[in-house]
């Protein structure tokens, strides 16, 4: 064996260790990257309310007026509210669009984070391979014909062939492995302390959304028929009678669990998606930027009518969420918990004369003696 036969193989060898350790290295230090990348988890206050065209943009939550934050709504509000009255169908944001072609436009740090990696990194990475990968194929198809070349080459190795073709897979994964969980670990960050907290329960076939930190009640979700979403002016068979109202511009706490059999929550415009799955809670956080009404659905098959369980997310600046909330029977904050009083315990009557509870003996105004038989 001459000293060329033995190099190629150890060579080999060698690059398949330097690959391992580089990937290695990818992983074990990516999270750390991603928390180093990470901006500061943003406030309520430093979140603009809304874009330019959106009538709440130029004011900060507390200044808006919370009679005109759904001017011309087409949905009666609830019962007992006088301040909240639910978005009309002009403050629909995150919804399906026909022909639209790519993700939803994006309202969450989170979102935004996937659409720019998919847009800066994913797309152009998985272009210019396809397309190298593409010319590569049909100039060894030129070149290498049989009317060509009739006498083939009878080469089997070539050393830098061999160390570019295993180095730069490596190189394109790390570059798309540190984005990868960099993103990852920002959607699996704990919620912010005092974050609000909804619970979204799955039932064949509608939703249940609870307020656990606001008194408890549960509000019951619905599809809508066709015909009263189209009057409604809401996109058929995502409209739904009660939406799940949660405050914008700060941090939420969604935990989802099944009541029957495995659901899940999902809202594409908030690149947000959670599995609700019997006996088990899990949670993720949540913050949505702009307040607006999107649109989501159950994303796990569950059975005859999976394709009629649409969810609706309806986000408002806080002192409309806040009047929402007290409308639904609840509390907010400092709000004082009016514990019903409670009736005196009553004491068993006995038959025994002087017992607890007996009470005065009768008398011939409480009890009058009855005519003796004859």
């Amino acid at each position: 064996m001459n000293s060329g036969e033995i190099t190629r193989p150890m060579l080999r060898n060698l690059l398949t260790i330097v690959s391992a350790l580089l990937l290695a290295l990818a992983i074990a230090f990516a999270p750390q990257f991603a928390m180093a990348q990470d901006a500061p988890a943003p406030s309520a206050a430093d979140v603009p309310v809304g874009p330019a065209e959106n009538p709440l943009a130029e004011v900060a939550p507390e200044q808006v007026d919370t009679a005109a934050a759904a001017e011309g709504s087409t949905v009666e509000a609830a019962p007992g509210s006088d301040a909240y009255t639910p978005l009309d169908p002009s403050w629909i944001k995150g919804a399906p669009e026909s022909g639209a072609f790519g993700f939803q436009k994006q309202y969450s740090p989170d979102g935004e984070y996937a659409h720019w990696m998919h847009d800066a990194i994913l797309l152009p990475l998985i272009t210019v391979v396809c397309l190298f990968v593409l010319g590569l194929l049909l100039w060894v198809v030129a070149r290498y014909r049989r009317k060509a070349n009739p006498v083939p080459s009878k080469t089997s190795h070539n050393t830098l062939i061999e160390v570019v073709w295993t180095l730069v897979p490596v190189l394109i994964l790390v570059a798309i492995a540190i984005p990868s969980i960099t993103l990852l670990a920002r959607q699996y960050e704990p919620p912010a302390e005092g974050a609000v907290t909804i619970k979204a329960t799955g039932y064949q076939w509608y939703w249940g959304f609870t307020y656990p930190d606001n008194g408890g009640f549960e509000v019951i979700s619905n599809m809508l028929d066709e015909s009263e979403a189209i009057a409604r002016g809401e996109p058929p068979q995502a409209a739904v009678d009660n939406r799940m109202v949660v405050p914008a511009g700060e941090w939420l706490r969604i935990q989802t669990t099944g009541a029957d059999v495995i659901h899940s929550f999902g809202i594409p415009s908030l690149w947000f998606k959670l599995d609700a799955v019997p006996g088990r809670l899990n949670e993720r956080r949540l913050f949505i930027k702009e307040p607006g009404i999107y649109y989501g659905q159950c994303y796990e098959l569950c059975g005859a009518r999976h394709a009629y369980m649409a969810l609706v997310v309806e986000a408002l600046p806080r002192p409309q969420w806040e009047a929402w909330v007290r409308s639904q029977g609840g509390t907010v904050g400092g709000d004082e918990v009016v514990v019903p009083e409670l009736a005196p315990l009553q004491e068993p009557e006995s038959q025994l004369p002087g017992a607890p509870g007996a009470g005065a003996p009768p008398t011939e105004d409480t009890a009058p003696l009855r005519p003796t038989s004859m």
